[in-house]
């Protein structure tokens, strides 16, 4: 038997999606970020959304102050499209220089989307603007309305997604959160200006892990974890030898704890302290460490047109186990495997957590 590797040097790694959220909140979500990745793509569905150049830039500011000294972690910036988005906000988001893309979300799909878009057709002429200035369409792919929650994936994928990537050769396009075989099929296959970013819970779990035995809030997300068939092909498409299609986006949605245990929980998974352990594990499980870099580390830098990370990170064979939770905004934050033993462990110091909250 080859004898087990105990240490994995990567490039540092890029979280293609990530969720800061704002305020008190910051001072928990941006230096577990910032321990891990170099850069991150922050989601604009704050309360009010990041619908300007202005509200990014000064998103932006509020992030920066929490950022741990002699951290080179840069927050990349994103505008949240509207049914009146307009041509001149694009510009003005290219020329701000910190906006590298706009969020689409459904009108209602997803926490905090009710002011997103109602119909693609209304915002157009701001795509046009978009693949004019280089800015990336990040699309929350899910259809809304009266679709099966377990469905709304491969309905928006027949719907809106293909019918767009297929009419727009010269905009990048971003499939966020990828959780069916359908839609990563779709992926593989299609234009080059298509790629998917995957999260760590989509390739861990299925539903049954979420509802059988009884729920499990701290699994809910949107889009919701999919069907075993929907977990494996996602692992076979990120794992394959030479994919370029597939890149990390951890989606990392932390809510407080009362907002997660109540009669209508919020959905979202808090990863990032320890997401890229995560993904380590995944790569193991399929016998391809040697792929993870591409993954975490390459194929989202090229797509978005980044130079590739210098740094580097290590990751150590070590078993350690997260806590019951973390503090955020003046409450707890549950993690993902909170209580549960992880195998690897990034060789950086973690962000402390409160002794009471254990």
């Amino acid at each position: 038997m080859a004898e087990q590797l105990q240490t994995l040097t990567l490039a540092r790694p890029d979280d293609w999606h990530h969720h800061l959220r704002d305020g008190a909140a910051l001072a928990t979500t941006v230096p577990f970020a910032a321990r891990t990745y170099g850069r991150a793509i922050c989601m604009p569905n704050l309360v009010p959304p990041v619908t300007t150049a202005a509200l990014a830039v000064a998103y932006k500011e509020r992030i920066m102050k929490h950022v741990p000294k002699g951290s080179s972690f840069e927050p990349l910036m994103t505008l949240y499209l509207t049914d009146s988005t307009s041509p001149q906000d694009i510009k003005d988001a290219k020329a701000s220089g910190v906006v590298v893309a706009c969020k689409l979300y459904p009108k209602g799909a997803t926490t905090n989307s009710h002011g997103g878009v109602s119909d693609i057709k209304k915002i157009w002429k701001t795509l046009d603007a978009m693949e004019e200035c280089g800015l990336l369409l990040l699309v929350h792919g899910e259809a809304t309305g009266s679709v099966d929650v377990f469905e709304r994936e491969r309905s928006f994928l027949e719907s809106t997604f293909k019918p767009l990537v297929l009419s727009r050769p010269g905009l990048r396009i971003v499939l966020e959160h990828c959780t069916t075989a359908e839609a990563a099929a779709f992926v593989q296959s299609g234009p080059p200006n298509v790629c998917a970013s995957v999260t760590p819970q989509h390739l861990l779990f299925n539903r049954n892990h979420m509802l059988a035995g009884g729920i499990k809030p701290h699994l809910y997300c949107m889009p919701i974890l999919k069907a075993e068939e929907d977990r494996a092909f996602l692992v076979k498409a990120v794992t394959a030898p030479g994919q370029k299609k597939f890149f990390l986006g951890t989606d990392s949605a932390p809510h407080e704890v009362g907002n997660k245990h109540s009669a209508c929980g919020c959905a979202g998974v808090f990863s990032a302290h320890a997401s890229l352990e995560f993904y380590a594990e995944v790569f193991e499980d399929a016998g391809c460490l040697e792929r993870l870099e591409a993954f975490s580390s390459q194929n989202g830098a090229d797509f978005y047109g980044f130079a590739r990370n210098t740094e580097t990170v290590v990751l150590k064979r070590e078993t350690w186990t997260p806590p019951a939770a973390y503090p955020f905004a003046g409450g707890r934050l549950v993690p993902l495997r909170a209580g549960e033993t992880i195998r690897w462990k990034l060789q950086e110091r973690e962000p402390g957590f409160c002794a009471s909250c254990k």
